[in-house]
């Protein structure tokens, strides 16, 4: 019988679970039943939500590989012998590394997820204790993060049973996924109007401190009468003359990725690219420049329309769910459903000022003889910014939207670099890279490390409070905004 039900939860995890699109489509196909909508609408909108988050799969795809001469060309061409930050290095990292430094399989991982999604569900079903609200369902990056955590608890514990690594590590994870991801419910039903859905992804407690820092820089400016100038949005800037080429989203793309694309591919050199059959013998280079560079443009605008197409479909099938298996919950979904909301050029103005701190903190590393040298993975030089910039923009303006991504490009190399090159997983070529990755989970680290089993209950603990104080500042509205966004609007966006 165990086997049984073993074979049907590997079958569920392996085709449903870690695949979201077909999860999402199988979460609106459940509330669109729950609902009791005629099966037509059913298969409809579960064939809408699979689709469109392929769409979106297609446009995060075709970044990433669009991205990947240069972070080909950076390893290689100049002989660096680095950590590449990126969640999928860093999985493969934890794989070859496991059976070699502790004496553990992967195959463990798929156990933890299950493990830590059931948490996330029983914490948000008892919500009247717990006041969490999201589920994560983002299914590719929690087996990159149960991988990345089991590495971290058999760090700080390496003579820990497989069972209770199972269950501690199911513990935390679980709680982490179920309260970093209820940090964004608030700001994300604010920056869209109530579309009904939190993230769930990499960046969660980044997202949420610096949304928070944005906000407080816009109250600082507006005490000094600075508001009007201090406070503009993206979106409110308009540009004078020629410049105003740039307040249209897919030229000012295009035209900042030339250039940003352009200096490191003229810098690598046509006759790499080349002998590493990224460009074709007698392929003119200005043109191959031109191409990988409006390419980023097209896919943007691909994950755009991905967005566009399941996130409505999510927001009213999950109604169901809500109503009736678990009430006042929302799902949490991939970061890049953000990206259709606020200004569309905060996702390129994000990247760039990442980029730019990420760079000079490499700079750095390579400057002072780091051990570790990173080579900075395109998903948390775009995904993690990116989101990061939609948030800042909304809540404090143009000014927090390039100084705070400067300053999270920073942090997301210096930490991952210490991180990774104290618990093991540099010299295996890979970090997971993401913020939350290079910050709150590091913290989590050093607590289990200095106080044992001791730092476990500390860190649990410690998650758990975060919701409580979330509603304590405003029990009146903590779940008004997920229950009724319009009521919630009327009565306190004014006050905001």
């Amino acid at each position: 019988m165990g086997d049984f039900l073993l074979s049907i939860w590997t079958y569920f995890a392996t085709n449903i679970l870690t695949q979201p699109a077909y999860l999402i489509g199988f979460i609106v196909l459940l509330g669109y039943i729950l609902l009791k909508r005629p099966l037509y609408e059913c298969v409809a909108g579960f064939l809408k939500a699979t689709v469109g988050y392929f769409i979106l799969t297609v446009g995060s795809g075709g970044l990433v590989n669009n991205f990947r001469p240069i972070l080909v060309g950076l390893k290689e061409r100049f002989n660096l012998d680095a950590m590449v930050t990126d969640p999928y290095f860093g999985q493969n990292a934890v794989d070859a590394g496991l059976m070699e430094t502790f004496g553990r399989t992967f195959g463990d991982v798929m156990i933890l997820l299950l493990i830590a999604f059931v948490m996330n569900i029983l914490l948000v079903r008892f919500q009247k204790y717990t006041k969490l609200r999201s589920v994560f369902t983002t299914g590719n990056v929690q087996i990159q993060q149960s991988a990345t955590a089991f590495w971290i608890l058999l760090f700080c514990f390496p003579d820990l049973g497989r069972i209770q690594v199972l269950i501690f590590m199911g513990l935390i994870l679980g709680c982490y996924w179920a309260v970093a991801s209820n940090l964004t419910v608030g700001i994300t039903q604010e920056l869209t109007e109530g579309a009904g859905f939190a993230v769930a992804h990499q960046q969660m407690f980044g997202i949420f401190i610096f949304a928070k820092l944005a906000e407080w820089m816009k109250k600082r400016d507006e005490k000094k009468n600075k508001a009007e100038k201090m406070d503009k949005k993206l979106e409110d800037i308009e540009l004078p003359g020629f410049l105003s080429i740039f307040n249209e989203n897919m030229v000012a793309t295009s035209l900042l990725m030339l250039f940003f694309f352009g200096i490191i591919l003229l810098v690598l050199g046509k006759d790499y690219l080349i002998q590493a059959e990224f460009m074709q013998e007698g392929q003119s280079f200005l043109f191959y420049i031109m191409t990988t560079s409006l390419n980023f443009a097209v896919y943007l605008a691909i994950l755009q329309l991905g967005v566009r197409t399941f996130v409505d479909e999510l927001t009213q099938s999950f109604q169901g769910i809500s109503n009736t298996i678990l009430p006042g919950a929302v799902p949490g979904i991939d970061v890049a459903a953000t990206f259709g909301f606020g200004s569309p050029n905060a996702v390129t103005i994000g990247f760039l000022f990442g980029a730019l701190g990420q760079f000079l903190m490499i700079g750095l590393l390579i400057l002072l003889k780091s051990p570790t040298i990173v080579i900075a993975g395109f998903i948390p030089l775009f995904f993690d910014n990116a989101v990061i910039a939609v948030f800042a923009n909304n809540r404090g303006g143009f000014k927090a939207a390039c100084l705070f991504l400067f300053l999270s490009g920073i942090i997301q190399v210096g930490g991952s670099a210490l991180f990774a090159t104290w618990i093991g997983m540099s010299k295996y070529g890979g970090y997971i890279g993401m913020f939350d990755w290079a910050t709150a989970w590091p913290v989590f680290t050093v607590i289990m490390k200095v106080l044992g089993y001791i730092g476990i209950a500390v860190v649990v603990v410690g998650l758990l409070i975060i919701p409580q104080l979330q509603y304590r500042k405003n029990p009146e509205g903590y779940f008004m905004i997920v229950d009724d966004y319009e009521q919630y609007a009327e009565k306190y966006q004014e006050q905001n």
